[in-house]
């Protein structure tokens, strides 16, 4: 169904290849994933396999790309649009309509199909994405699932027969992600639709995928198999896998069931071991929220009487569905969303009543989207306007960006950064003013594994110098990692807070790979296994 030929791309006033001789097929109702590192070429094999690359982009292309028969240097996106449907990694921004019913329509209208068929089609798709019950409502009243399942659908009244997906559920919760993946498993074995999706969350797409393919990056050929075959020696691989290398398991599994098989040994190994504990007490309380209630004007309050502590030196990870005022409560906490009832207190100070220059030495925060914040041409005006902003010395941003992401050049526009480079310059503007109080807002999403670890030590550090870091994810191997307390949010209140053990431990949907294979053993991290058995990781 779609064929790279010998394919390489170079983009304009560049001087290495975005990808090298890629010559594979991926057959007809085959749902394959797309891995590899930040900048080794994902993103440009999705869009060649679209027409989006060369024809939006630039660019040169060498060889040759076949979907449905059609050579995409000789066909325009556009008309591609009946055998390709693109999704990409954030739905909202690809809406062009303001309900649910129009927005599946609307691409049909754009090819001209015939009312009759339109409706047919409307209601085909409703069913198939479970759908129907939201037909009539606002795309922006939708969950960030519920989105997702409406630009996945609306791809689908096209009728293609290919879907090109990029980072389908990196702002989803777990139960959101398996909702849609849930739902593009039955396209591929139902309809025999051919996926092509891209996902760093590896643990979460892996045991759905037929073949994987993975890009070792500039300069270097991609291979191409079924996932145990290449993720056992990719450099990127999900937590499973990397507890099957661990531990020398043979096939090697992707999946949380197939580990689960082998691993009645390793368990009865580690029940002879200590498992590490990942609370930290923290030090003295840096935040306190007392009865904090915040709504939006003309809608029932998102946060109800709700109290916090949060103690210097700690790392704590608060999680819940989509929707359930995760961001809400962190800019409460910033001070820019003022409540109705109740305070925020940072020491004695209370944010909301603080000017903003002062306030970000209180509390910063790191938006969903860093590039929010990033408004300059280079990254060394970023910094210096850091400094400035901050009241610092000459240097001190740049001096903390080479800390937590080095090689970042000065005269870099920040818009060509990668996912990665953008949320460490980020960090390092807020953390200049020197804040008692860091809350970071889903600060994982497109990130992969190595920069997730840099992330992750980054943060240890913080908390090594006091402090308080409040992170607000999806992402359950993250907070496994480097949290040592989850708060679990629902329905405006606190419905769990804890050591992250015994919080991810007690809950299907929060525990990480690890902990599902390993379970009843107390584990959390292929590291910590790797440490208990004095094996290298």
């Amino acid at each position: 169904m779609i064929a790279f030929e010998n394919v390489s791309i170079r983009y304009a006033d560049a001087t290495t290849d975005a990808l090298t001789g890629v010559d594979l097929r991926v057959p007809d109702g085959e749902l394959c994933l797309v891995v590899g590192r930040t900048g080794s070429g994902k993103s440009t094999l999705l869009g060649a396999a679209s027409g989006h690359v060369p024809h939006f982009t630039g660019g040169r292309l060498s060889g040759r790309v076949l979907v449905g028969g059609r050579d995409t240097r000789e066909h325009r996106p556009r008309e591609l649009a009946d055998v390709v449907g693109v999704v990409g990694q954030s739905p909202v921004d690809g809406f062009v309509t303001a309900s649910v019913e129009d927005e599946l329509a609307f691409t049909m209208e754009s090819l001209g199909i015939d009312r009759p068929v339109m409706r047919r089609r409307v209601e085909e798709t409703l069913d198939l994405l479970g759908l129907a019950d939201v037909r009539h409502r606002p795309l922006a009243a939708l969950s960030a699932g519920q989105q997702q399942r409406v630009a996945i659908g609306s791809a689908l009244t096209a009728h293609p027969r290919v879907l090109v997906l990029d980072e389908p559920t990196s702002a989803l919760d777990p139960g959101a992600a398996e909702d849609v993946l849930a739902a593009l498993h039955r396209l591929v074995h139902d309809l025999g639709i051919t996926v092509l999706l891209c996902e760093h969350r590896l643990e979460r797409v892996v045991q759905y995928a037929d073949s994987v393919i993975s890009l070792g990056g500039p300069g270097q050929r991609p291979t191409y198999g079924v996932p145990g075959d290449v993720l056992g020696t990719a450099d990127v691989a999900p937590p499973v896998v990397h507890l099957a290398r661990l531990a020398g398991w043979t096939p090697l599994p992707v999946s949380v069931r197939g580990a689960r098989r082998q691993a009645a040994d390793l368990r009865s190994r580690l029940a002879l071991c200590t498992a590490p504990s990942t609370h930290r007490a923290g030090g003295d309380i840096a935040l306190r929220v007392s009865g904090l209630t915040v709504g939006y004007r003309g809608a029932p309050p998102v946060l109800n009487d709700l109290d916090l502590a949060l103690a210097q030196g700690q790392v704590a990870a608060l999680m819940g569905r989509n929707g359930a005022g995760k961001s809400t409560l962190l800019w409460s906490l910033q001070g820019a969303l003022k409540p109705h009832r109740g305070s925020v207190r940072v020491g004695s100070d209370d944010p909301s009543a603080m000017p903003p220059a002062d306030r970000r030495t209180r509390v910063a925060l790191v938006p969903q989207n860093p590039t929010d914040l990033l408004y300059l041409d280079t990254v060394g005006a970023e910094c210096r306007q850091g400094d400035k902003e901050s009241r610092r010395p000459a240097g001190t941003t740049r001096t903390l960006l080479d800390r937590i992401t080095p090689g970042v050049g000065d005269a870099t526009d920040p818009r060509d950064l990668s996912e990665g480079q953008r949320l460490s310059l980020v960090l390092a503007i807020q953390l200049a003013a020197r804040p008692v109080v860091l809350l970071l807002d889903e600060p994982t999403r497109g990130l992969d594994y190595l920069s997730k670890d840099r992330l992750g030590e980054a943060v240890a550090e913080l908390a090594r110098d006091g402090v308080a870091v409040l992170l607000a994810t999806h992402d359950v191997e993250f907070v496994a990692t480097v949290a040592d307390r989850v708060l679990v949010l629902a329905g405006g209140e606190i419905i769990a807070d804890g050591p992250t053990r015994d919080v991810v431990l007690s809950s299907p949907t929060y525990a990480p790979q690890v902990a599902k294979v390993l379970a009843p053993e107390p584990w959390l991290t292929v590291h910590d296994v790797a440490h208990a058995l004095s094996v290298p990781a």
